[in-house]
């Protein structure tokens, strides 16, 4: 009755019954971190930037824009310092200085010098990505239901569909560290479950390289044995991952608390959380986010999973002769979806490079 009475509560709480109803993706433990990135991902746009401690995730101090954000950051400095003066006698702080302190108390800490010192070296930024989360969910409709069948005929939870929306939010992009494509496969880890070369390279094809995420996934999972460190050596690598289980075990609360690997930073420790975090806006984003129109299957996947999960296209974009490129668009993409090559649609549109923009109106026929 007790387990079944804090299930209920737990569900209440998260409003995720998927992922109360699978025991492979457990979140016990990491609610304040998932509650954290639930804000990132709804509450604060492009603009915000939310400072708060970079362990504690969830002890926000205040939020900056650009602006202010140094003068935001210094204010944040001076009341730890003065916190830190005045630890036995609170009733001396300033009102800036309570409301820090008021809210670390709030987090469940209790204020103690070594805590405060501590605080102090770990003051961290997130912007907030509101506006890209939603616009996120709403390509994920190209994609998210082959996605899953792709998971499912792999043995992988298909919750993990939704990767892509912490990963790349759906779009073929390269990042500062140049991972690439909807699954931002690093070219080291690419090239051990797709062809990568000089003329060839499958992280921009959403089949293989999801089928390649597939893969990947298992393969981290039957190394570490639960699927909380197999979706974190996604993002921290399966070796790291390892090492960090060795020392301390495979539970993912206690290395996040405990574990501090070289590079086993911010990131790292908090991709799971996160990614929990975006499973359950994704549930539910119509209570963040209102009705969403979110996009038709593109067809940049295999006819056996979109056979098994996508609606068909309409007739009116069958017949369609011009198309008005999205945001996250690629040339591959569009040929695709439109039954047509990239060299076809480079002569209607006189392209000398497979280069596209949003806004930019395409000949299709």
């Amino acid at each position: 009755m007790k387990k079944t009475l804090r299930l209920i509560v737990v569900i209440f709480a998260l409003a995720t019954p998927a992922l109360a109803e699978r025991l492979e993706l457990p979140f016990e433990g990491l609610e304040s971190r998932i509650d954290f990135w639930k804000k990132i991902f709804t509450q604060y746009g492009k603009d915000d930037i939310v400072i708060h401690d970079r362990f504690y995730v969830n002890l926000i101090y205040d939020v900056a824009e650009e602006s202010n954000v140094s003068s935001k950051l210094d204010a944040v400095d001076r009341g730890l310092k003065e916190i830190l003066q005045n630890v036995e006698t609170p009733d001396n702080l300033s009102l800036a200085a309570r409301v820090i302190r008021e809210s670390i108390v709030a987090h469940g800490l209790t204020v103690t010098p070594a805590l405060v010192d501590q605080l102090m070296e770990t003051v961290h930024t997130q912007r907030g990505i509101k506006e890209r989360f939603r616009d996120g969910i709403i390509r994920s409709g190209r994609y998210v239901d082959a996605f899953r069948a792709v998971m499912e005929s792999h043995d992988v939870p298909t919750e993990l569909a939704l990767l892509p929306l912490v990963e790349s939010s759906f779009q073929n992009v390269r990042s500062k560290a140049s991972a690439l494509g909807i699954w931002q496969f690093t070219r080291g880890t690419g090239r051990s479950y797709m062809t990568i070369n000089r003329t060839v390279d499958q992280r921009l094809d959403p089949d293989k390289a999801t089928r390649a995420a597939a893969r990947l996934l298992r393969d981290n999972y039957r190394a570490l044995g639960n699927w909380p460190l197999a979706i974190t050596a996604y993002n921290h690598g399966r070796g790291g991952m390892m090492r960090a289980k060795t020392e301390q075990g495979p539970e993912i609360t206690k290395i996040i608390d405990e574990y501090r690997g070289p590079v086993f930073g911010y990131a790292s420790m908090n991709f799971y959380a996160e990614f929990l975090a975006a499973v359950s806006v994704y549930n539910n984003y119509e209570q963040h986010f209102g009705q969403l129109v979110l996009d038709r299957p593109t067809g940049a996947v295999s006819k056996v999973a979109v056979a098994k999960a996508a609606p068909a296209k309409s007739k009116a974009a069958e017949a369609a002769d011009k198309y008005k490129v999205r945001t996250g668009d690629t040339l591959w993409e569009i040929a695709q979806r439109f039954g047509t090559s990239i060299r076809d649609l480079m002569d209607k549109n006189n392209l000398s490079k497979p280069v596209i923009y949003a806004g930019q109106l395409l000949l299709i026929k």
